[in-house]
């Protein structure tokens, strides 16, 4: 037991230093891109020309990898081959073009993608397989989420969660969680910072603030279900229509930027994160998160690269923010729950979620946050952002 201990605290340091440097990386380069943006709109209108260049890049160099987070997946629940390096450059590259020229994404699939491909090269050095190499890949999973957020702790759960609904594997809990911590570190050491939510007012925890708790999180469910199918449907309609993948991406980019040119705001492209702030702090336009479903849809459906997280965040939280004209419970709280719920739903991650709240927010509204995260997953169905998440248990248990 002490050796195993040693050799994967061992483990642990190296895939935290790889996941840990490459998103430190990754973050600032998307700072970069991301300001070069507002900078310059016109961007925007080159969109679909960059559409055909990362479809070109992975049709002729990354074919093997295009499946991106459901690969990492499906190389856990079944083992074939190690995960090509040429992913980490490759969804690099893509998703910050993407957010160059204005692509509605987000990004941790990028950050778990680096993470889990850097992590796998270890099967050549050490000859892992089986449920050694498994490890190894859910370790840099957990490592990629825990790094871009800052949020060790939620980044090994989801590394732990996100396999199989209802299941976590407990073989893998030291090595996630030694992987998580060290990476969020080894970011930090690079002079990366997180973007602060703060949720300024509480509800007291009475039977009827919860109970309108029990109601908000219902509606993130069904919102977080609406973001699934939603995109499901758009990938599925891209692929049917067109088969061209680099006609596909163009045909999409120029669809986001008839979108913007309509809604005459840039307010849905890219991460969002301004707006997620916002949220926190005044009231937002109640049709914030439908949009913003429609423009990531859009995006990832056509072919750009990116992550589903953060405009997950951005429509919990905009969700959120619009429920407080009907329901008695602080903004900034709702927002919060709604920032959290909402991915939980989605992600079918609900104890990830619950101890996000926790790292991000604080221990205030926990609770309150917790019911959210818990009633979306109940409500979202079985079917969420992860083609490959299989289903270990069944989320309604019925008494006889």
């Amino acid at each position: 037991m002490f050796k195993a201990v040693l050799q994967w605290f061992g483990l642990s340091l190296v895939i935290g230093a790889l996941a840990g440097t490459a998103s430190a990386g990754f973050l600032a380069s998307l700072d970069i891109v991301t300001k070069t943006r507002s900078e310059h709109p016109w961007l925007l209108l080159l969109l679909p020309v960059a559409g055909i260049l990362v479809a070109w890049l992975y049709h002729h160099h990354g074919k093997e990898v295009a499946a991106g987070t459901d690969l990492i997946l499906d190389e856990i629940h079944s083992p074939k081959q190690v995960v090509p390096l040429r992913m980490t450059p490759l969804v690099l590259l893509g998703t910050l073009v993407t957010h160059l020229f204005g692509g509605s994404a987000g990004r941790e699939g990028t950050a778990v993608q680096m993470g889990a491909s850097l992590s796998d090269q270890l099967t050549h050095v050490f000859k892992f397989e089986g449920q050694q190499r498994k490890i190894l890949l859910m370790s840099g999973i957990a490592a990629g989420f825990a790094s871009v957020f800052g949020t060790p702790l939620a980044g090994a759960i989801f590394g732990l969660e996100v396999l199989r609904v209802g299941r976590l594997r407990y073989a893998a809990l030291l090595p996630c969680f030694a992987s998580a911590i060290i990476a969020d570190r080894v970011t930090s050491l690079w002079g990366i910072h997180h973007t602060i939510y703060k949720i300024s007012e509480v509800a007291p925890l009475g039977i009827v603030p919860l109970g309108y708790a029990v109601f908000a999180g219902i509606a993130f469910g069904l919102c977080a279900r609406l973001f699934s199918q939603s995109l499901h449907h758009m990938i599925r309609l891209f692929k049917h229509g067109v088969n061209n993948p680099m006609v596909r991406a163009f045909v999409g980019g120029i669809i986001v930027i008839v979108l913007a040119a309509l809604m005459q705001s840039d307010r849905y492209l890219g991460l969002g994160v301004p707006v997620i702030v916002e949220t926190f702090n005044q009231h937002v336009p109640a049709y914030d998160f439908v949009l913003k479903i429609l423009f990531t849809a859009v995006t990832l459906g056509s072919g750009f690269k990116g992550g589903e997280v953060t405009p997950l965040f951005f429509v919990g939280a905009t969700l959120g923010n619009a429920l407080s004209w009907i329901l008695p419970l602080p903004m900034s709280l709702l927002s919060g729950m709604g920032f959290v719920g909402v991915f939980a739903g989605a992600a079918n991650t609900p104890l990830a979620c619950t101890v996000m709240a926790m790292e991000l927010f604080g221990t205030q509204g926990a609770v309150f946050c917790a019911i959210a995260c818990v009633v979306s997953y109940l409500c979202s169905g079985h079917k969420g952002i992860y083609h490959s998440q299989r289903i270990g248990v069944k989320k309604h248990v019925e008494t006889n």
